[in-house]
């Protein structure tokens, strides 16, 4: 519960969600190494599947009007920005798990990512609505999959890519929420079919069910910060909190591994 109703706002910001179900567990004390790797990244998959459905639900009229206006280009954009992280992730998947997702390298992800927006975001904002084009959904997809890595965050990474490209604010928080729904919904698919195989027990299903409700819950209730994030806002201030938040988990990883050698 605590995790899925962290996972809304963190999704719905550039502060990297998948850092935050990876690190708070170990700042709070639990043993997350005593889940099965498959069986814990599934359950991350799970909540962004909530946050996903919830996004459908909220965003609903934009999706319309999106749709409404569908054109052989946008086609091309969502096609470029789905294939890099489709690839990628389903190549790399495993390897991505069993080498990244310590507290090192998710603090280096935090901090990479956090410079990167905050350089990016200092471009002009030149280009709007419509002015996308296959090259910058192939930006956005290469984007989404160096994101694979924990820490990187999807939303901050296709912010980054946006803006790079000259797109505003609100028309790179726009590309960053039309390319990420095709990407969620097919990890969700690939975790799911995987469970289904593996098979799962009934506490393991009650606590999936339980994180995914209040994953979905918690976007439901954070959708105003989508607004927020929206009007003109510079990046930095999100930059600036992906820093601190990896200082303290680096500060805490330091004091945990003093411990064990005191011990």
């Amino acid at each position: 519960m605590i995790l899925g109703l962290v996972q809304g706002p963190a999704e719905l910001l550039p502060i990297s969600s998948s850092a935050h179900l990876a690190m708070l567990p170990r700042l709070l004390g639990w043993d997350p190494d005593e889940l099965d790797p498959e069986l814990r990244k599934s359950f991350e998959v799970a909540l962004h599947g909530g946050a996903a459905l919830a996004l459908l639900i909220t965003r609903r009229g934009e999706i319309r009007d999106e749709l409404g206006s569908f054109s052989a280009r946008r086609a091309a954009v969502l096609l470029f920005s789905f294939l890099p992280a489709a690839a990628f992730g389903y190549g790399f998947e495993r390897l991505i798990e069993s080498k990244f997702g310590g507290p090192r390298s998710t603090a280096a992800g935090l901090i990479a990512g956090g410079l990167a927006m905050a350089l990016a975001d200092r471009r002009p904002q030149g280009r709007g609505h419509g002015e996308a084009g296959w090259k910058d959904g192939l930006a956005l997809g290469v984007a989404q999959a160096a994101a694979l890595i924990p820490g990187v965050s999807r939303n901050g990474a296709t912010l980054t890519a946006a803006r790079l490209r000259g797109f505003s604010r609100d028309q790179a928080n726009l590309l960053s929420r039309t390319v990420a729904l095709p990407v969620i919904l097919g990890a969700v698919g690939l975790k799911s079919a995987r469970l289904a195989k593996r098979g799962i027990s009934r506490r393991q299903a009650r606590w999936l069910a339980i994180g995914t409700a209040t994953s979905f819950a918690s976007t439901i209730a954070a959708t105003d910060l989508i607004r927020m994030v929206e009007r003109d806002r510079a990046l930095a201030p999100y930059a600036a909190y992906r820093i601190a938040f990896a200082l303290l988990i680096l500060g805490r990883s330091a004091t945990g591994s003093s411990d064990r050698t005191a011990t």
